[in-house]
């Protein structure tokens, strides 16, 4: 089954990622998660380390021009690495409130140098801001349960869709958050709302999981990407060991 799937869907971006550069709790750098992406064999990646709301790496006491350079760090050298060697990088980030935390896509530094009200966008905000960008909000890993998310808080009115498969909770190799039932009901809630789903590692290490979203295609930008999600594009999730139709059902099952 592997081998057809790839074959019908040659081209796996990560669509979740850290880097040590933009988050405290990233363990590779972006260059060195670059390297190791395109010898797994992804077509491209995002990443989307942990912003000011976060497990942030950047001092949240600087000068917002300051923080938005040095956040960006890790995306760059992904991004130079990346052109050096074939992998497409794209940017995002990963925004947190107080534990809930949302992917966001679409938008870049110089729209977060030139838009410093979002460091202080309560969930609502955020979603008008990331829209007149042109942008996309995707809830992360909902019902993960941790000691840093005192609580599962949904918010159905400000999202776009919903990461319905995260390789942290179900792939073997993890050794963090492992839990499948995370999953399951992040399926369920993206369903019940109509939402679309994504997949992403949420890898923080160059010891990857494999997990993404596949297409047919090649993606050719973060506008691309939100095009592709949004439109009911033909594509198919992953952990990096099942694979998933884009509405949550395991292929492997069939």
């Amino acid at each position: 089954m592997y081998e057809r799937i790839r074959k019908e869907y040659p081209y796996l971006y990560e669509t979740h990622l850290h880097t040590s550069e933009g988050s405290a709790c990233g363990r590779s750098t972006g260059r060195e998660i670059a390297e190791a992406c395109k010898e797994y064999g992804y077509a491209g990646i995002f990443v989307t380390d942990h912003n000011w709301g976060g497990n942030t790496a950047v001092d949240r006491n600087l000068p917002w021009d300051e923080w938005v350079h040095e956040f960006c760090r890790g995306y760059e050298n992904a991004k130079e690495e990346g052109d050096k060697i074939g992998l497409d990088v794209f940017f995002g980030y990963e925004a947190g409130y107080a534990g809930t935390e949302f992917l966001i896509y679409g938008v870049d530094k110089d729209w977060m140098l030139a838009n410093p009200a979002i460091r202080y966008a309560d969930v609502e905000e955020q979603y008008v801001l990331i829209h007149e960008r042109g942008g996309m909000v995707i809830h992360a890993h909902p019902y993960r349960e941790e000691y840093y998310i005192p609580e599962v808080r949904l918010f159905p009115k400000w999202v776009d869709g919903v990461e319905a498969i995260n390789a942290t909770h179900s792939n073997s190799g993890s050794i963090a958050h492992n839990d499948p039932a995370f999953d399951t009901k992040a399926i369920a809630y993206a369903r019940e709302h109509h939402f679309p789903m994504t997949a992403g590692s949420d890898t923080h290490r160059a010891a990857l999981f494999g997990g993404g979203v596949a297409f047919r295609r090649k993606i050719l930008s973060s506008a691309d990407y939100i095009r592709a999600i949004l439109s009911g594009e033909d594509y198919l999730l992953t952990n990096g060991e099942c694979w998933y139709r884009k509405d949550g059902k395991c292929l492997n099952e069939d």
